[in-house]
């Protein structure tokens, strides 16, 4: 007996201490926090769903233990003629469990004894009463957790989205935008399965397994400590198939990123793929991408899956150990002390199996979570981003232009090699100023610089003599407008288009924007005018017409300081005019930067400076650059304005 109890200590301890590092091991995860804190966040709907589960657990076990009677009753066990005496409670809090089973018992005996018939009704109603109540706890935690998981999913993809839009242009350039959409859909869909996981693996599992154990124990501590077998050995089979999970998963995870990139691009390119015969080129890459993701794909589900399936075979072994380890007991008669009937045996059997199911849920749910760990990782990889625009906490306000706006030795790189290098100009209030260069000569960068989409490296922007880093980012890009040189619209009407983040558009303004740039003739043909919704990205529309729309947006705005990038290069002779009178009418009165490849559109401009390699190379008017015959007048040449 001595030496039974040795072995029962040492297994016990040998468990104890497997599950220990394996539960220490989950808790210091950081991301495992984050979870837990996303499942907390919303703590009436997470204490439901605990409850729920509880509940789900207890009435799930005494489902199970009051077939007792039953098997009593159908065995004839010996019990039944032995007299039970009725228990009397002690008063003590501890001895309040065992006082229930006694009194449990002595009434069901008593019954199944005087009238069998009787009792085997009874039992049925109650073992139908537990399953009853287990199922309605379950549905009643499903209720509360599908709430739970849709407002975690919703606050996650609200978060991932006002970070995205707020994150620099820096990032989005080196960013795929298919890893990102992949990010707000695939790995928020893990971090969904991974919350719910979470209050489960911690609420429900262990509380579960304990339940079971602790049962198990008062049937048969001997079957027991030999069932603690299963425990070390499933410990390690989950820390060894969860952490090849991880890995497989963050592959598949971004292979996943790559295969929705290559199809955003391909839509975006349609017409070019189909221009160039390129189908079957396409079609080959998509399927060699394709392809990759469903092996990683059928591995990481594998790898999901051989846990779950690996404990059972565990516990199917198990088990088969504790009926001929119990059989024998029986047969043989040797008890330790301790009757084990058949009825009891056949009892733990079906209560141990039971417990193979939160063994299992465990195995599972440390799969599932190492998953969302990894989407979590992915999500957090953009929630943590530098933003880098930050606004200074007193920053100062911004109501308008009064004086000029001054570049001061301003300098700028975006990785190593510089942009833009000492420019200095000073551009006064109400001019309309030009700027002109080879392609990549840092033209566009000058002005996302004054829109502050990215901050200087070095010197200093200012307006009205304020730095630009020291103002209210909301105020600066409120006195500014943009008319690019890409029609950028929004699959909304086009009344929302022109008065664009207005949360309350004056109607009489809209038609005043559209008047002036040219727009309101077509915007009146229109199927549903102004009501008209234009397909995403304006498709519906023709591109003379997107670009008299973004013109309508910029008048809508009414900007004191206005930026034209490039807004008629794409264009046709007919829309190019249009578009053209539209702007001249757009510039009068505001500051004006005009970035231009045709010179033809910026002749009469106040000031014109000629941008190489990141340097101000030239400055003046028109005709003072022709008659200095440098830069400019090499590019007027090559255009045939001279």
């Amino acid at each position: 007996m001595l030496e039974e109890q040795k072995y029962a200590n040492y297994y016990r301890r040998l468990a104890c201490c497997a599950w220990r590092k394996r539960i220490a091991y989950l808790c210091s995860m950081r991301t495992f926090r984050e979870i837990f804190r996303f499942a907390f966040k919303y703590r009436l709907l997470a204490l439901l769903t605990i409850i729920g589960n509880l509940l789900f657990t207890l009435f799930n076990l005494l489902s199970l233990v009051l077939f007792i009677p039953f098997l009593q009753l159908i065995f004839s066990s010996k019990e039944l003629k032995t007299a039970v005496l009725q228990p009397h409670y002690s008063g003590s809090l501890g001895k309040l469990p065992s006082y229930w089973v006694d009194l449990y018992n002595y009434e069901m005996h008593q019954m199944v004894v005087s009238d069998p018939k009787r009792a085997l009704i009874t039992v049925c109603l109650m073992v139908f009463g537990a399953f009853f109540f287990k199922n309605v706890s379950r549905y009643f935690a499903v209720w509360f957790q599908s709430e739970l998981r849709a407002r975690v999913v919703r606050d996650i993809r609200n978060l991932l989205y006002e970070k995205a839009i707020r994150l620099p242009l820096g990032f989005h350039a080196n960013e795929r935008k298919g890893d990102l959409l992949t990010r707000m859909g695939h790995d928020v869909g893990e971090v969904e399965n991974a919350v719910v996981c979470t209050l489960e693996l911690v609420f429900r599992d262990p509380i579960s397994i304990l339940i079971h154990v602790g049962t198990l124990m008062f049937i048969s501590a001997e079957l027991t400590v030999v069932s603690f077998f299963l425990l070390p050995i499933s410990a390690f089979v989950i820390s060894t198939v969860g952490k090849s999970l991880k890995r497989t998963a963050k592959q598949g995870q971004e292979q996943l990123g790559l295969l929705t990139s290559s199809f955003d691009e391909s839509l975006s390119g349609v017409r070019i793929i189909k221009s160039f015969n390129a189908l079957n080129f396409m079609s080959g890459v998509f399927q060699g991408l394709n392809l990759r993701h469903q092996k990683l794909t059928t591995k990481t589900i594998r790898k999901k899956d051989v846990s779950s399936l690996l404990n059972e075979t565990i516990g199917a072994g198990v088990m088969m150990c504790l009926v001929w380890f119990g059989g024998k007991q029986i047969l043989e008669g040797n008890h330790g002390g301790h009757a084990l009937t058949g009825e009891l045996f056949i009892t733990f059997i079906v209560v141990f199996s039971q417990l193979l199911r939160p063994i299992q849920a465990v195995s599972s749910g440390i799969a599932v979570i190492n998953k969302g760990k990894v989407s979590l990782d992915r999500i957090n990889e953009i929630l943590h981003s530098d933003e880098k625009i930050l606004e200074k906490e007193n920053a100062l306000s911004l109501s308008g232009l009064k004086d000029s706006i001054v570049f001061d030795r301003v300098g700028f790189k975006y990785q190593q090699e510089p942009v833009l290098k000492n420019v200095c100009w000073e551009v006064k209030k109400g001019s309309a100023v030009a700027i002109v260069g080879e392609s990549g000569s840092g033209k566009s960068t000058l002005m996302d610089l004054l829109s502050r989409f990215y901050d200087v490296s070095e010197g200093r922007i200012l307006i009205d003599g304020k730095d630009l880093r020291d103002l209210k980012i909301h105020d600066l890009r409120d006195i500014t407008g943009i008319v690019s040189q890409e029609s950028i619209l929004f699959n909304v009407t086009v009344r929302e288009n022109i008065a664009f983040g207005d949360d309350n558009p004056n109607m009489e303004k809209v038609l005043h924007a559209a008047k002036v740039a040219n727009a309101h003739s077509f915007i009146s043909e229109l199927e549903q005018g102004y009501e008209t919704v234009i397909g995403e990205r304006g498709n519906k529309l023709s591109g003379g017409q997107k670009q008299r729309l973004n013109i309508a947006r910029a008048v809508y705005k009414d900007p004191a300081v206005l930026i034209l990038d490039e807004a008629t290069s794409a264009l046709d002779t007919e829309s190019e005019k249009l578009v053209q009178d539209a702007l001249e009418t757009l510039m009068q009165g505001r500051t004006s930067f005009v970035i231009a490849h045709r010179l033809s559109t910026i002749k009469n401009a106040d000031e014109i400076i000629v941008l190489s390699k990141g340097e101000i190379v030239e400055k003046g008017s028109h005709e003072g650059l022709l008659a200095a015959k440098s830069h400019y007048y090499k590019f007027c040449s090559l255009q045939g304005l001279i």
